[in-house]
């Protein structure tokens, strides 16, 4: 019997992801898991939310109302972190999706870690490398989405290289032949934001073939891959 899907505790920062994205991000978290969860936080009465609030809906979102009563504190920050260590403690969930760009989570993603859950960030390319790298994944939302102007500033896949060099680098193994999938999970435990749509390609396969200074070859069902000479 195949392993359940991890139930996932999705919980979204209205004020700083844009609405706009919202079907993709849950489409790309549905593909991890279950959305046994999902929470949107903002101040509501805003119209710069508007856009948020047509979506909750019809995409099964539950809004909390976050009114900020002083000048300069993010309620909906706060209100996020209250709930998500209320989850945390109700040892239902798996996992927390937490979809931000704001620094600011960085505390309770590391928190969350640190009781033993999975986490997993999903915002824009401008979110701080604090919050990226205490994740356990980072996903970034131009990656979801595909416009005319993110194809023509696509990185070249060998730009790459350097990933596949330094966990090649840090295996311990005599063979000059690696197992792509155990590279990759080196790959992704040094660096969560690693993400091979971020170069043009759906699959780590498709990426490491992409690559003039890798050679691959298959064993069996595992992809083989060794840097030329």
């Amino acid at each position: 019997m195949a392993d359940p899907r991890p139930l996932l505790a999705v919980l979204i920062d209205a004020d700083n992801v844009p609405a706009k994205h919202a079907e993709a991000i849950l489409e790309e978290v549905a593909r991890i898991g279950e959305l046994a969860l999902r929470r949107v936080y903002g101040d509501w009465s805003a119209d710069a939310l508007r856009g948020w609030a047509a979506k909750i809906p019809a995409l099964g979102l539950v809004a909390r109302q976050e009114t900020a009563n002083t000048k300069g504190k993010n309620a909906s920050d706060i209100g996020l972190v209250i709930d998500a260590m209320d989850i945390l403690h109700s040892g239902k969930f798996d996992g927390f999706v937490l979809v931000s760009s704001d620094s600011d989570f960085t505390a309770l993603a590391n928190r969350l870690r640190e009781d033993g859950r999975t986490v997993i960030g999903i915002g824009e390319s401008k979110t701080p490398d604090s919050l990226r790298n205490v994740c356990n994944r980072f996903i970034l939302i131009e990656n979801l989405i595909e416009t005319p102007a993110a194809k023509t500033k696509t990185p070249a896949a060998a730009q790459a290289l350097k990933f596949f060099r330094d966990a090649i680098a840090k295996s311990d193994q005599d063979d000059e032949w690696y197992h792509l999938g155990g590279i990759g999970s080196t790959i992704q435990a040094a660096h969560p934001d690693f993400d091979t749509r971020t170069y043009g390609h759906a699959k780590l396969s498709s990426l490491v073939k992409a690559i003039p200074q890798i050679e691959t070859k298959q064993n069996g069902t595992h992809l083989m891959i060794r840097l030329k000479p």
